[in-house]
């Protein structure tokens, strides 16, 4: 069944996307079909899905078609063709690791404002009107104006609400901590892919799944299984800190 060709009607359902943007990738000559059926409908090699996945992965990573183009071309073109793909991959790079370095810049800063203006309260209306103005921002966004007490990586679960007993959570995020994972922003929360996962980290994600479904503060999480591993979703605004608690369980250090 794996070795059979796929419809445009399957390729585009495996890979979640609409059967206008195939037609569009095949327009611009990044996807090509293998033949058609007897009815004239597109017919695709199995490796397409793959093909197709790497497409709109570099999509995201905020590479143009052209640049897209070039890269799958590479294996067969000049040096200098190889080359220019290096230099866009690290061109790619430096200008993700800018922005990201500008939002931490930004998220410290805020931070020692809030304090800042937290000390003014103080002084102009009273400390009793500064510390309900911290209990306010702590439930709110979980800023915390003094020294935190608990890790950073317990203060990321206490502001996703998680639902697990203190008794689970050492051992659920060891499982996870130091796992390799692929993470990206979708349209509405963000998708973290284990691409090799351990029946460990498959039950600590059930875990964290259960533990979080029906929580007021964000949209059910997900878990599937797809063809590449393990993938866990999470929609709606509050999204990001997932986001955050996976890219700190994947430090070692955290």
């Amino acid at each position: 069944m794996a070795d059979e060709a796929l419809t445009i009607g399957d390729l585009a359902k495996r890979a979640s996307v609409s059967t206008s943007l195939l037609r569009y990738y095949e327009k611009e000559r990044l996807l090509e079909p293998s033949g058609r059926t007897p009815a004239g409908y597109r017919l695709y090699a199995p490796s397409a899905e793959r093909k197709l996945r790497f497409i709109r992965s570099a999509q995201r990573y905020g590479f143009s078609l052209g640049d897209i183009k070039l890269i799958l071309g590479a294996g067969n073109d000049t040096e200098t063709d190889g080359q220019r793909v290096r230099e866009i991959a690290e061109e790619r790079f430096v200008e993700i690791e800018r922005r990201v370095t500008e939002m931490l810049v930004l998220r410290h800063e805020l931070a020692l404002f809030l304090d800042d203006v937290a000390a003014e309260l103080d002084a102009s209306v009273g400390k009793p009107s500064g510390e309900q103005y911290r209990a306010l921002l702590e439930q709110a966004c979980g800023h915390t104006h003094a020294r935190p007490k608990a890790s950073s990586l317990r203060n990321l679960t206490e502001r996703l609400g998680c639902g697990l007993a203190s008794a689970e959570w050492e051992g659920l995020f060891a499982d996870l901590r130091g796992k390799h994972l692929h993470i990206w922003r979708d349209d509405d929360g963000y998708s973290v892919l284990f691409s090799s996962p351990t029946p460990k980290v498959e039950a600590a994600l059930k875990r964290l799944v259960l533990s979080e479904a029906q929580c007021s503060a964000h949209i059910d999480p997900e878990l599937s299984a797809e063809d590449e591993g393990l993938m866990f979703r999470a929609r709606g605004p509050n999204a990001f800190l997932f986001a955050q608690l996976f890219l700190a369980l994947e430090s070692t250090e955290a």
